[in-house]
């Protein structure tokens, strides 16, 4: 569907769209997050945040840049399916305000205390699901309301590990709760663009083989994994739990070999989203193995092969992809681009490889720098995209 017209604005371009402020805010809140974590690990560094520094780092990721990741991706997608303008101008601005005010609450939460540290960063999820839900009600796109069920998950979460944090002393199920419902949210998301869009390459590009269109093994499939993913947030080493994930990865990795993935190899962004999906089995994999054997393979390789390997893989994937559609240029990825795409992939694998075997410190401190080189060459090459009007808005020479 075409994207609809914004309304005429005295506001800059970069709140004409959810995806412009969101993006790069989410792309820089990535980078700095991982900066601040090393030395936070060490002992060199500290917040002013009531959370242990090992929450910070993982609240920070999950209800930090991948909410406003997800905000924007949600906030440019619900404009195309339901014909509505999108949400921008003063009702964005206002929530990217509610989410900044979130990240200062949650890193100086020892001022401000635990309750209104909550009520200020939880605010933000709950404005964004009450405002994705009027517009799709408004559109009739009755559809897409299921899309909301995760976001709606990852805002019980986030309140759920601020409670957990202050009466328990550390985020517990909290944590696994909100990793896995965008997990879901990938292999939904992932499972509708991933075919979708390799197809119309294909047809246009490469004639042959296509892939399986979205459908009842797929449903199946993210039903399976979601209950495998719901009882690794309650009882994380049972055996069952192991069982379900185990069988969740086989699914998801038959899932992926029907969407003709190995036909995307001469376009960047196009096999950047396979790749990103691989991370999907292969962390549910590692997850269930782990309840096996859990002195050889540790819970944290499942854990960072799906939160580095596929949700920031998947993230820079479609952040990358929708920045250049959006902003009406061609899709068509550069030296920079492919940059960004093998850090990120070889910071999810090396991150991995980092909880598999802990005493090689390197990995990880290896990770974490192309980590943030992934995430600020995004910000630094879209950046001016994000900040300046379409290009049809400003004539064939803009720049």
């Amino acid at each position: 569907m075409a994207i609809p017209r914004t309304q005429p604005s005295a506001y800059p371009a970069i709140l004409s769209y959810g995806f412009r402020p969101f993006f790069l805010l989410g792309s820089l809140q990535a980078g700095v997050a991982i900066l601040l974590w090393l030395p936070l690990y060490y002992g060199k560094l500290a917040t002013l945040s009531l959370f242990l520094p090992v929450d910070w780092h993982i609240h920070e990721l999950l209800f930090g840049y991948l909410t406003a990741v997800i905000t924007g991706f949600l906030l440019t997608a619900i404009p195309n399916w339901t014909g509505r303008l999108p949400v921008q101008d003063f009702r964005l601005l206002m929530l990217v305000s509610l989410w900044m005010a979130g990240r200062v609450a949650v890193f100086f939460s020892q001022e401000t205390g635990w309750l209104l540290s909550a009520a200020i960063d939880c605010s933000f999820l709950l404005a964004v699901v009450i405002a994705a839900a009027t517009e799709i009600i408004a559109g009739r796109n009755w559809r897409n309301l299921k899309v909301l069920l995760p976001v709606a998950t990852l805002l019980a979460a986030n309140v759920l590990f601020h409670i957990e944090a202050h009466y328990v002393g550390m985020s517990d199920a909290s944590r696994r709760l909100g990793l896995g419902a965008v997990v879901i949210l990938v292999m939904v998301i992932g499972g509708r663009i991933i075919p979708s869009f390799t197809r119309n390459w294909l047809v246009r590009e490469k004639p042959g083989r296509l892939p399986t269109p979205f459908g009842r093994f797929d449903i199946g499939t993210i039903a399976l994994s979601a209950a495998g993913l719901a009882a690794w947030t309650i009882f994380p080493d049972a055996k069952g739990t192991g069982v379900l994930l185990i069988t969740g990865a086989v699914f998801n990795a038959t899932r992926l070999a029907r969407w003709a993935g190995s036909r995307t190899l001469s376009e960047p962004l196009l096999v950047i989203l396979h790749i990103a999906f691989v991370f999907v089995p292969v962390g549910l994999l590692l997850a269930g193995l782990s309840t096996f054997a859990p002195e050889t393979i540790h819970m944290a390789a499942g854990i960072h092969a799906l939160a580095v390997g596929a949700i920031a893989c998947m993230t820079l994937a479609v952040m990358t992809r929708a920045t250049f559609g959006h902003t009406g240029r061609e899709l068509k990825a550069s030296g920079g681009t492919c940059a960004v795409f093998v850090a990120i992939v070889m910071a999810a694998i090396l991150r991995v490889a980092a909880s598999m075997a802990p005493s090689f410190a390197m990995l990880l401190h290896v990770s974490a720098l192309l980590w943030v080189a992934a995430f600020v060459g995004y910000a630094v090459q879209f950046g001016g995209m994000l900040m300046r009007p379409r290009l049809h808005a400003r004539g064939k020479d803009a720049p």
